[in-house]
């Protein structure tokens, strides 16, 4: 899989998903992304026009903390049930 770059603008974090943010983690990732840069691509899925995180918010968080309009993401595919 190759990571693509995307706007953080078009990605939506599911309300689920926004309950498990730890605001001290994503300091902390933010504090080791300005050392050594965001080494990890998040995980999103096209949905239209967005993009809906899978796997990644603190990284995503992070990101938006310290004023990046781009992320590296891998894009998968949803389930088929």
């Amino acid at each position: 899989m190759k990571p693509v770059v995307i706007d953080i603008d078009r990605i939506y974090v599911p309300v689920k998903r926004k309950k498990t943010l730890d605001s001290e983690v994503a300091e902390t990732i933010a504090e080791s992304m300005l050392d050594i840069g965001h080494t990890t691509p998040i995980m999103v899925r096209p949905d239209g026009e967005r993009y809906v995180l899978i796997e990644g918010l603190h990284r995503l968080e992070a990101c938006r903390s310290l004023g990046d309009t781009t992320i590296s993401a891998y894009l998968v595919q949803a389930r088929k049930h």
